[in-house]
């Protein structure tokens, strides 16, 4: 009888140990492999940077907005082609920028891109 309560809470201190640690660390959200993305957006005009731009893809539910400092950062499926979309949706914030839309190929895994989007 006592080891069967000692199994019992053996077995009881692992699950809690695993799930502390998850709940910690967490788990991938999916086990591909991924390219990396990030960047600083920036008005053209006066070189400050913007926050709140929207920077959407071509994978459904892949999106990111630009922080304080006007950066992203985004990871997406492998791919030979990527498209990426900056877009000010709320120009009550930053004034208004025209939408600029690029194409990246040839992904090395990591690419950093410095965006300048031209006010309207």
């Amino acid at each position: 009888m006592k080891n069967l309560i000692l199994k019992i809470l053996g077995s009881i201190s692992l699950t809690s140990v695993l799930f502390v640690f998850q709940a910690c660390y967490g788990t991938p959200q999916d086990m591909e492999q991924d390219n990396q993305f990030e960047g600083i957006v920036k008005s053209k005009a006066s070189g400050n940077v913007i926050k709140g731009i929207k920077v959407s893809t071509n994978f459904e539910g892949r999106q990111s907005y630009t922080n304080e400092n006007g950066e992203f950062s985004i990871f997406l499926p492998l791919a030979d082609e990527y498209k990426l979309t900056f877009e000010d949706v709320d120009s009550t914030v930053n004034g208004a920028f025209t939408k600029y839309d690029t194409v990246i190929t040839d992904v090395p895994g990591y690419v950093h891109l410095d965006i300048l989007l031209q006010p309207k």
